[in-house]
């Protein structure tokens, strides 16, 4: 378990100015209006796409893979949808570590909430499946709001950006588990905690099945998920936040609890969770993070990568 941490005398060492600096104008940026922000963001995101192009041709190239009907023109225009979203995510960041309450909590619009209470009458932990869309950080923050949660969580190399982000994520909710310790997540979900879990990314070939995603017949998949929904008393469900067009705010929906999951089938089971990331993604496509290397391990380690353009 990992506590909120406290300030160290270190951080204030010369090799943190740097992170003291762009920390400091995030926050204060962090204080403009909500929309002022999002227009910021939208503005960075096309200084993403011309001036970082190796993660805009990662982002393409997630794109053409997953929906191989889509035209160049179409592919190109939802690229660049996503890197202003993921410019708007940058400052997301500092609306979730930093904004107080009453202001973070007036952008919440709350769907589905019954499936969350349900398992929880019964005495149940909850596993509660999150996929990282480009709001997860304000994701996590506004989910405090619905029920205190705990998370699975993965220390920053950067001593001030761990300190930070501990603190900002947990702002809300309980406390974080590190990433490797299963012992203490089932122990949470038995206790009757919400813990949140995120499925959806390449973490390499441990613990990992290869399963369908999308177009992609052979997508690396974790297992983690049926790991902790062996738990004792565990239900499983999903729950997303998309960032609404009209800038009025966030959406978190809250989908039924899984039914006989996991069934004892490791394929079939998660590609059930691949199926549940596809729906959540075609609500929000330009929304989900499509700069990560969904597709780097392959089903065997001489396979060519599907990154290599020939």
């Amino acid at each position: 378990m990992i506590e909120k941490p406290k300030f160290e005398a270190r951080f204030l060492l010369p090799k943190y100015w740097l992170t003291w600096f762009g920390v400091s104008l995030l926050y204060f940026i962090s204080w403009l209006p909500y929309k002022w922000q999002l227009a910021m963001g939208r503005g960075l995101g096309k200084l993403f796409y011309k001036f970082v192009p190796k993660r805009a041709e990662v982002a393409r190239r997630n794109l053409e893979l997953c929906f191989p009907d889509k035209s160049a023109t179409e592919i190109e225009a939802l690229v660049q949808k996503n890197m202003a979203n993921t410019g708007i995510a940058f400052f997301e960041t500092g609306m979730a570590w930093w904004w107080p309450d009453w202001r973070i909590r007036r952008k919440l619009h709350v769907h589905g909430v019954e499936h969350l209470e349900a398992p929880q009458k019964e005495g149940k932990g909850v596993l509660l499946l999150l996929f990282h869309f480009l709001s997860l950080e304000v994701h996590a923050r506004l989910h405090g709001f619905v029920k205190p949660a705990v998370g699975l969580y993965r220390p920053h190399n950067n001593a001030v950006m761990e300190f930070l982000q501990t603190r900002g994520r947990g702002r809300s909710n309980k406390y974080m588990i590190p990433r490797n310790d299963v012992r203490s997540m089932k122990q949470a979900i038995e206790s009757g905690e919400i813990a949140g879990y995120l499925p959806d990314q390449d973490y390499g070939r441990r613990r990992t099945i290869f399963a369908p995603f999308f177009a992609v017949p052979e997508t690396s998949t974790t297992t983690g998920t049926l790991l902790f929904a062996n738990s004792k008393k565990c239900a499983v469900l999903p729950t997303t936040c998309f960032r609404r067009d009209d800038g009025t705010g966030y959406d978190m929906t809250f989908y039924p609890e899984f039914e006989s999951f996991p069934t004892g089938n490791d394929l079939a089971d998660v590609t059930r969770v691949n199926k549940m990331v596809e729906y959540a993604i075609m609500q929000r496509p330009e929304q989900y993070l499509w700069v990560h290397r969904r597709f780097k391990t392959r089903p065997n380690e001489t396979d060519p990568s599907l990154y290599q353009r020939s």
